[in-house]
């Protein structure tokens, strides 16, 4: 542990009981507990739009003005309070997208709306989406994205190590085997990923989101995201929408772990504020794989009149994460706690230090809705692999966006325009690596991204039950790279610049069911990554194509008694795809990215849930005992390629499946155990000469919420202790380059974790 880490984390570890202490507001009930899946409601499309200008506005500045400090929180959260549910309690099932319930405490503001409204605005949306309510996931252990992405169908969210993991949505990014490509990931509907497009995944605490909000394909246009993968929005809590006014939790389990996390959120007058912190500790499941995380998020708000405010977020996060490394095959299915040799003489690991801050300013007409967002993001990585990689970035933009709903000829029309412009720079260099220290410069560069963006999105309704939605964008990006190590500087650049376009229809015969269709296309611009490749460990440019696609897909979702479903069909004609290997079949050294002049991506994306037993111990009893299936198809392939001819594309299994049978009762308790089948493992090489292994995983999820603000969950994870391949890093072929580019899955293991909010 880091010398910084130690200091911090007594500190931080005795913040739960400083919070405990200094509470001065009334005490708050608790959300709906344990909940492993929300129930499932679809509100009409007019009604639901209609219905969210007034849920933004209920907090009026003056209103509150009149009540007591400790009671104002409590008249917000009142007045925009959803009506009790007429069902008998909530079930766990298996479709988060069409989730109605969000607990008690759903107020919101003009610059972040109630979770009913975002939740609307997510299902009017005529494709593949989905809406999850942080109360479906604050009683259960949740230390990374995917312990809540597991039940998304369409999205393959694998953990490497620590917070590190893979992340692919229909297959996108599939040969990148480190950080991120091919999803666009927002905070409050502000992006996240840095100005050349990458990003990875440290600045995103489960502990600190009030929903997340995942957008498949070409389907986060109103955000102006058109990648293969499309877009995640991890929306943070406000004061007027938080969970509870106070939260301390506190989890620990195997490897060592130990995480703390305290949330503290205030409202005086116009003006309100929220603050959450986590610490976390784990010393990990393999050898030099120790990590310490710290985490800050927080907002500032303040409505300067009626339907006009503005808010200030920023966060930091600082990351002390030791690498494990990559292993062979034999060795990663006969000793996955061990570390690669070469991580450990060279030490490496990787650092992080994130800060960010970025504001919203929201005005409200009757015409309709302007918000004008903007954003700057300081990362600094020193990162000792095959190199010492040191790097000192910086990103900046701004978004203005209108929004309005009108009539045209008697029908209702929603419209959305807005525009993106953001850039930065970053200051690369790498260094030889002796045992984690700097050695000598082996390169040096300035990397320079800058980007121009207009969207438009509209919706027509051709009758209350049925619209008609177009839309298209317009991208302009730039990127520049200077070669400071050679004498004079070298310097190349790349211009990319498209038209992305839209059409679908959204039909809905009756409040509870929805069908959809839609044609998109989408383009991913090469990031440095891909851009600055090495070759013999000397930098050079390589001026690749942007990727392109087009994807068709139809689907439904809804209920219907006991049934919940939501199932897409979609397939994806895909050009010049950025497709990446490994040269040596070593995970430290860089790989290659090359375009595959055509693939292809058909896939079936399916949650459905049923409820086998409703009243277990009696009549009116509400307890149900349910089951859920989540399945993802991917078929990931090369089409006529001179190489690969039409060989599965490495890196991603075709079928993922997870199973839960679960037990719940209105006071709170819940108990589901959890299967997690893959029947056929990936391909390792592009050549398929090489497949991993399946696997079957089986898991344990227990928890009670005691009515009284405490709650208490744990969590049992491959009880067989069955030893699997996580993720990989593909090679061209794995009899011509022997791979030892494979993660070990994690072994068996039980976290615990409890909870206080008031």
């Amino acid at each position: 542990m880091s010398r910084r880490s130690r200091t911090i984390r007594p500190v931080l570890m005795s913040l739960p009981a400083l919070l405990l202490a200094g509470t001065g507001l009334a005490q708050q009930p608790p959300p709906a507990g344990g909940n492993i899946l929300p129930p499932v409601t679809v509100q009409a499309p007019r009604q639901a739009v209609r219905s969210a200008r007034p849920a933004a506005r209920a907090v009026a500045p003056r209103r509150q003005a009149r009540l007591p400090a400790r009671n104002r929180r409590a008249a917000s959260r009142q007045a925009d309070a959803p009506a009790p549910s007429a069902q008998a309690g909530p079930s766990p099932v298996a479709v988060p997208g069409l989730d109605p319930s969000a607990g008690p405490n759903t107020g919101g503001s003009p610059t972040a709306p109630s979770v009913q409204a975002q939740r609307a605005s997510v299902l009017a949306i005529p494709g593949a989406v989905s809406f999850i309510d942080a109360t479906s996931f604050q009683n259960r252990y949740t230390n990374s994205l995917p312990d809540i992405l597991k039940e998304q169908p369409g999205v393959w969210a694998q953990t490497r190590y620590g917070q590190e993991i893979r992340l692919s949505i229909r297959g996108s990014g599939l040969g990148r085997a480190f950080h991120l490509r091919g999803v666009e990931l927002l905070q409050d509907g502000i992006p996240l990923n840095f100005a050349d497009g990458s990003g990875d995944f440290y600045g995103i605490d489960p502990l600190s989101l009030r929903s997340l909000e995942i957008y498949r394909g070409g389907n986060a246009l109103a955000f102006g995201a058109t990648t293969l993968g499309g877009a995640i929005n991890a929306v943070t809590p406000t004061a007027h929408n938080a969970i509870a006014p106070n939260m301390v939790r506190i989890e620990g389990g195997s490897f060592g772990a130990l995480r703390t996390n305290v949330q503290a959120s205030r409202i005086e007058g116009a003006a309100d504020g929220l603050i959450s912190a986590t610490y976390s500790h784990q010393d990990g499941f393999r050898r030099h794989q120790a990590q310490d995380y710290l985490q800050l998020n927080g907002n500032v708000g303040y409505r300067f009149a009626p339907g006009a405010e503005t808010r200030f977020y920023f966060g930091y996060n600082r990351t002390d994460q030791k690498l494990p490394g990559t292993l062979d095959l034999f060795q990663a299915l006969t000793f996955p706690e061990r570390a690669s040799s070469t991580t450990i003489s060279g030490n490496q690991k990787r650092d992080v230090t994130m800060a960010r801050i970025a504001n919203r300013t929201t005005f409200e007409f009757e015409a309709g809705r302007f918000d004008l967002d903007s954003w700057l993001i300081h990362k600094r990585l020193y990162h000792p692999i095959f190199q010492v990689i040191d790097q000192d970035g910086l990103t900046y933009g701004i978004a203005p966006r209108w929004t309005s709903s009108f009539d045209i000829a008697g029908h209702r029309n929603d419209f959305l325009v807005g525009g993106r412009a953001y850039a930065g720079e970053n200051a690369a260099r790498q260094y030889v690596n002796i045992s984690g220290q700097t050695g000598a410069l082996t390169a040096s560069a300035r990397q320079h991204a800058r980007n121009l963006e207009a969207f438009v999105d509209n919706r027509f309704w051709l009758n209350p039950q049925l619209a008609l939605a177009t839309g298209a964008k317009w991208l302009r990006h730039d990127r520049d790279l200077t070669n400071l190590f050679t004498v004079p500087a070298q310097r190349a650049d790349r211009t990319y610049q498209g038209f992305n376009p839209k059409i679908g229809v959204l039909w809905q015969p009756t409040p509870d069911i929805q069908a959809f269709a839609n044609l998109t296309r989408s383009r991913d611009v090469p990031d440095f990554s891909d851009l600055a490749q090495s070759n013999n460990y000397q930098l050079m440019f390589v001026p690749l194509e942007a990727q392109k696609a087009w994807t068709a897909e139809i689907g439904t979702r809804g209920r219907w008694d006991r049934l919940r479903w939501d199932v897409t069909f979609y397939h994806s004609t895909i050009r010049d795809e950025l497709l990446t290997y490994s040269r040596t079949g070593n995970g430290s050294v860089p790989a290659t990215t090359f375009n595959a002049p055509r693939t292809s991506r058909t896939g079936i994306e399916l949650a459905a849930s049923y409820d086998l037993v409703r009243d277990v111990s009696g009549p009116g009893a509400g307890d149900t005992i349910s089951i859920s299936q989540i399945w993802t198809m991917t078929d990931a392939r090369f089409v006529g390629d001179a190489a690969y001819g039409n060989n599965r594309i490495a890196g991603l299994p075709p079928h993922v499946l997870r199973t839960i049978l679960a037990y719940r009762r209105p006071d709170g308790f819940y108990v589901a155990p959890t299967l997690d089948w893959v029947p056929v493992g990936a391909f390792a090489d592009h050549a398929n000469a090489l497949k991993v292994p399946g696997y079957t995983l089986i898991g344990l999820q227990a928890g009670m919420d005691f009515g009284n603000g405490l709650s208490v969950y744990v969590d049992a994870r491959n009880l067989a202790n069955r030893r699997y391949i996580s993720d990989l890093g593909p090679v061209t072929n794995a009899v011509t380059t022997p791979a030892a580019n494979f993660y070990p899955g994690e072994g068996r293991s039980v976290f615990a974790g409890l909870r206080y909010v008031y």
